[in-house]
């Protein structure tokens, strides 16, 4: 059982780090929103390096940010979040295969293993926690210019990359939490030739004592 736990959880996790990549580069983490808008043949749509518009040809223009210091704070944060979340799930990857059961690289020791795999899965929580810090971030932000009366920029809705991001960090966290799970801690064993101890409660002894006196003393009046 416990080796079932471990393979699926790599495998959560392995899919939630792969989709969190998938989540970086997809270029429709925010688009143009088309409520209150006269102009609906154009669209505009923005990840954390680009920013792009497309046509009603189906033609699109994008254009990448020049300088990283003059973006705002949430866009440069989310950058490092993701890129050390790829980073994490990476590593975590490498540790997770040294720790599952069912491989033979490095030790053969079962409990070694186990603590190398919860190492892994805690690394997988980590990178989870900080995707989905991301990406919740970012759509906060977009819908807080959304509802914002004074906002007079372009507004945006949440896109596709938020939702694909979500479930790239539900992966790695749920992965994560069954490769925890699978570790179960070997009960300290007996040492050969110890003293065992056997605790009996005073007040028993006390009325063992008390009943057999009492027999006594009736076994005498009888006779």
């Amino acid at each position: 059982m416990a080796a079932a736990l471990e393979i699926i959880g790599f495998l959560m996790s392995l899919a939630g780090n792969l989709i969190t990549g998938v989540t970086l580069s997809s270029n429709r983490w925010k688009t143009s929103t088309v409520h209150g808008s006269v102009i609906t043949t154009s669209n505009v749509y923005e990840n954390l390096w680009k920013s792009c518009a497309e046509d009603s040809t189906g033609i699109s223009n994008c254009k990448k940010f020049d300088s990283l210091l003059s973006l705002p704070v949430h866009i440069q944060v989310c950058r490092a979040l993701m890129i050390i979340s790829l980073v994490l799930g990476l590593m975590s990857c490498i540790v997770s295969i040294f720790g599952l059961k069912c491989t033979k690289f490095g030790t053969s020791n079962e409990q070694t293993k186990g603590k190398i795999a919860l190492s892994g899965g805690l690394i997988f929580i980590l990178a989870g926690l900080l995707t989905l810090t991301a990406v919740s971030w970012y759509a906060a932000m977009i819908t807080a210019q959304f509802f914002d009366p004074l906002y007079l920029g372009t507004k945006y809705e949440l896109g596709s990359a938020l939702y694909i991001g979500w479930a790239a960090s539900l992966l790695s966290i749920l992965g994560g939490s069954f490769l925890c799970c699978s570790f179960k801690k070997k009960k300290p064993a007996t040492k050969a030739g110890a003293y065992k101890y056997n605790y009996q409660d005073p007040d028993s002894d006390f009325k063992q004592f008390k009943e057999r006196k009492e027999t006594s003393v009736a076994s005498k009046a009888y006779v």
